[in-house]
């Protein structure tokens, strides 16, 4: 919803149309349910009844969320529905949804989702926050808990000038946060010593399959191996497990190290991999249990005795840690990935977070997801964009490798801004701390009998994994935790890692010493017997012990370095670019916020009304739990304490299955096209459990979003396009064609409703049929589900399967790319199949494995649509949804005398959006679409809009 004052109006990348033999650019309009004026803002002004009215109750709320956020008044409405010929809302919803898929009112209503107002809500997530134990985790395994700087906490992730943007793909007016992005591109080119960043990817698994894709594309898709150090976090090797089997990735996971050798063939473990066949290789560094190796030795033996092109090294590691440790392009490396999420981002149960991915000069043009980059404008002046779009899904198509779209820009800016305003030494000294308090628990371990530092290369950064001697002391251990309400990591019965970051403090550090050496039979310690602990550093190079006439210094954090062999320790500069040394004091950063945010439209400013599917206020109530601790700062592997967690997961599964008409929910997948990529994973482990593996055919219509194609083809299925007819209506003679004729291999079938076009056709339950009758299996997109909600819904289509975007129908913001959350809801018979997780459990009983690296994947912002829907109820989403479509259809009658609109069902009504036809004024005038878009940019802060054609 919005409070804006005006009716949105959307510009979608959409592709061009042929009619007859020639191309006709044209306009998509999209509007939510906004106001057309100022309105006034009592419940008695609404259109419809308010939940406190169907309540009945003596006192009812005056802070009710639908009559602060749904825009037209009864007059309004009125008004519209009149210049439509409509005397009633139910009369004109007739009319533009079909009959045979429309549902009772009672499916979605104040009975199946009673609302809240904005108070009820706030003491409900109180109470429901109060469920989680206030525990602190020392768990890592690629999670960390992060200081954010409070500067940046109140004027990035606080504020909506930077979470409310859209994607930049109108670089006019996102010039802030693309040189913010940039800032982001530069901190990890710096930090991994490689010279290409992307502006973010979803996640470090996420990132990690990239990776493998990125390998096996650029081998041409020949060489079947990918090699994975046993080292690698176990949330990243299921996420691999589950793409690789859909490019028929031969996944070989074991010690690296046996890759030197001589010959054609390595033993990894039990498997013998032959070198020619090998498409890449992933290493951790640090690895999950902590240990630092050397693997110079290991890239330039597989680089110096590849007999042809050298497979790709991808190394997994931490930036913190790259502060100090010699950074993956000096080792060799062609690819560093990982999450930036200890620079100042919230753990957030598991995200979301921004990861990383910066590769070789070489590898520029495979590199998935956006990059930004430095051009000039019509004048000539520098100006930054998106860069190298052509390697992307909404151009390749099924022909690109990766589906990447939302990415995690806002988590993106947030860490750039870390970096900015700790600069090179900040950055260091953090990580020098973090190296001196494990190795001050380390020296501890070293006292006690029976205990040791198993790191298996004797070196570390941050994480200890300590043997206890025994299954009895490892509980010990566990216990004594307990008592100071800390999580560790349960390695095995008998081994307990202990991860450290920057919030870790004196008497922490104190009490987790205590932990092992009461289990150790000793006694507890406090923060100022920890400097017995600290060890003189023994130096590991001979040119690291200092000359006889060097004058003694005094001993420091960043003399725990000599104990790192000189080979891994850092020579280069970090952070050397002028913006990471000069914003140090608040003042200074404060004012370059708010001098990039200047330069950008946000929902501060103006509507948004582009974006493929619908753009809504991000509600102050809705955002406001979102950084609180009892929710943020929980590890997303805790073993338990997360009963408040299990309640949001929970209910809003359990909303969103009644809107949907489905029966089963995951929240995993972080973004729309990573749900796509789920669903039709689902889909495929089905027809595999009835022996039918052969069924990888999907068929896609051709005005379809570049995103179905390119996650079919990563689910290991071939795309079959089906054509459009003239009217934008979907073929169903070609659908039923090709259905039969790959009956035998059909898998899946993925259509948007409304269409792309934005109508909601009458033969989509047809076309479910014809689908089902030939074996196949449903993907309805759900990208357009703002225009459904209480009218119809994806089962009563005919879907087997859909993804939702939360960050656009159920208001979670964008971010200016991201975060994302893209869950999907299932029928009952692919219930069974919804994605696992090696940690925690999550799934059904014939689980895929993960799609992302946590079990709820960007959890923090699940609470964003959880607040949203409870404070809307089921009457007030219903509300909304039948406003956009009378906005929409409002605008088509007033431009329909000036403008060609095309699109439209027999009762000449659209769905929530619109398409107009402009190659007139082109001919006639020379006006072409971009001028068009251009002038609703007046000002810059009227509205943002974008050409398509």
């Amino acid at each position: 919803m919005s409070s804006m004052h005006s009716t949105m109006m959307v510009a979608r990348m959409v592709p061009r149309l042929r009619l007859g033999t020639r191309f006709l650019p044209r306009l998509a309009l999209r509007t939510t349910a906004l106001s057309l004026r100022h309105v006034p803002v009592g419940p008695s002004a609404r259109l419809f009844s308010t939940p406190a009215n169907l309540t009945g109750r003596p006192f009812p709320p005056l802070d009710t969320y639908p009559a602060r956020h749904i825009g037209p008044n009864p007059a309004e409405a009125k008004q519209m529905l009149a210049a439509l010929g409509y005397d009633s809302m139910d009369a004109f919803v007739k009319d533009t949804v079909p009959d045979s898929i429309r549902v009772g009112a009672r499916v979605v209503s104040e009975h199946s989702i009673p609302a809240l107002s904005e108070s009820e809500l706030l003491l409900r997530a109180d109470e429901i926050a109060q469920m989680n134990a206030k525990k602190r985790s020392f768990i890592g395994m690629g999670y960390w808990n992060a200081v954010v700087p409070q500067v940046i906490l109140r004027n990035i992730i606080e504020n909506p000038s930077w979470y409310t943007p859209y994607t930049p793909y109108q670089p006019e007016i996102a010039q802030g946060r693309l040189e913010s992005l940039i800032n982001f591109q530069t901190m990890v080119s710096s930090l991994t010593g490689l010279p290409i960043a992307n502006a973010s990817l979803l996640d470090e698994g996420t990132a990690a399959a990239e990776a493998m894709v990125m390998a096996f594309a650029h081998h041409g898709q020949k060489r079947k191996t990918f090699v994975v150090d046993q080292g690698v976090s176990p949330q990243s090797l299921a996420v691999l497990r589950t793409r690789a089997g859909g490019f028929g990735i031969r996944l070989v996971v074991g010690d690296v190290a046996g890759l030197i050798g001589s010959g054609e063939t390595r033993q990894i473990g039990n498997e013998t991999v032959k070198l020619s066949d090998m498409a890449g290789v992933l290493v951790q560094y640090p690895d999950v249990n902590g240990s630092i190796t050397d693997y110079s030795s290991l890239v330039n033996h597989i680089k110096q005795t590849s007999s042809g092109p050298a497979p790709l090294l991808a190394c997994a590691t931490d930036l913190l840690a790259l502060a100090i440790l010699t950074p993956p392009g000096e080792l060799g490396f062609d690819i560093a990935l990982g999450s930036s999420a200890r620079f100042g981002v919230p753990i957030g149960y598991g995200g979301p977070h921004a990861a990383f991915f910066s590769v070789a000069d070489a590898l520029k043009r495979k590199i998935p997801g956006r990059l930004v980059g430095r051009s000039r404008d019509a004048t000539g002046r520098p100006a930054y964009r998106l860069a190298l779009q052509t390697r992307e899904q909404h151009i390749r198509r099924e022909k690109a490798t990766s589906n990447i779209c939302t990415s995690q820009a806002l988590l993106a800016n947030t860490a750039a801004m870390y970096a900015v305003w700790h600069g090179p030494e900040g950055v260091r000294a953090i990580a020098e701390r973090v190296l001196g308090m494990s190795s001050v628990l380390g020296g501890v371990v070293d006292t006690i009998d029976g205990m040791k530092v198993q790191n298996t290369s004797g070196h570390f950064f941050d994480t200890l994994t300590i043997d206890t001697g025994s299954a009895q002391n490892a509980a010990k251990v566990h216990a004594e935790a307990a008592k100071r309400a800390y999580n560790f990591r349960a390695v095995d019965e008998r081994t307990v890692g202990v991860t450290f970051d920057e919030s870790v403090t004196e008497a922490e550090l104190a009490g987790i010493a205590s932990c092992f050496l009461i289990a150790g039979g000793q006694g507890s310690v406090t923060p100022f017997d920890l400097a017995q602990f600290v060890k003189a550093p023994t130096p590991v190079d001979a040119d690291d012990v200092a000359p006889a006439h060097a004058p003694p210094t005094h001993s420091s954090t960043s003399d725990l370095l000599q104990s790192i062999p000189s080979s891994l320790r850092r020579s280069s500069p970090i952070l050397t670019q002028p913006v990471f040394n000069t914003h140090h004091s608040e003042t200074e950063l404060l004012r370059y916020i708010h001098a990039l945010q200047e330069k950008d439209l946000s929902l501060a400013h103006a509507m948004i009304p582009l974006g493929s599917c619908t753009m809504k206020l991000n509600a102050s109530a809705a955002m406001r739990a979102l950084t609180w601790p009892e929710f943020g700062g929980i590890h997303p592997f805790v073993p338990n304490g997360v009963e408040g967690w299990k309640v949001i997961v929970d209910e809003l599964s359990n909303d969103l299955c009644t809107i949907t008409g489905f029966a089963a929910c995951s929240l995993q997948p972080n973004s729309g096209a990573a749900g796509e990529y789920a669903g039709l994973s689902v889909i495929r482990a089905y027809h595999a459990s009835r022996g039918d593996e052969h069924r990888d055919i999907c068929l896609i219509p051709a005005s379809a979003h570049g995103t179905n194609p390119a996650s079919a083809v990563m689910a290991g299925m071939k795309v079959v396009p089906v054509k459009n007819l003239p009217n934008g209506n979907l073929d169903l003679d070609d659908l039923r064609e090709k259905a039969v004729k790959h009956k035998d291999r059909l898998g899946a079938f993925m259509i948007t409703y409304p269409s792309t076009y934005g109508v909601f056709e009458p033969g989509v339950q047809e076309a479910c049929e014809i689908i089902h009758d030939n074996g196949g299996q449903v993907y309805l997109d759900g990208a357009n589900l703002n225009a459904q909600i209480g009218m119809t819904n994806p089962a009563i289509c005919g879907g087997d399967v859909c993804h939702l975007n939360l960050h656009k129908t159920f208001a979670i913001p964008h971010g200016g790319g991201g975060p994302g959350v893209g869950p999907i809801c299932v029928a009952e018979h692919l219930a069974p199949f919804l994605p696992s997780h090696p940690i925690i459990p999550t799934g059904g009983s014939k689980a895929i494995e993960a799609v992302a690296s946590a079990p709820y994947g960007s959890a923090s912002v699940l609470l964003i649509s959880w607040a949203y829907i409870k404070m809307l109820g089921g009457q007030g989403l219903s509300d909304a949804s039948k406003l956009a479509l009378l906005n929409a259809n409002y605008i088509a009658h007033r431009l329909a005398g000036h403008y060609s609109l095309k699109y439209k069902n027999d009762k000449g009504r659209v769905a929530h959006e619109l398409l107009i036809d402009l190659a007139e004024f082109e001919k006639k005038a020379g006006l072409k679409v971009m001028d068009f878009a251009k002038r609703l940019q007046v000002g810059r802060r009227l509205i943002e809009a974008r050409v398509v054609y």
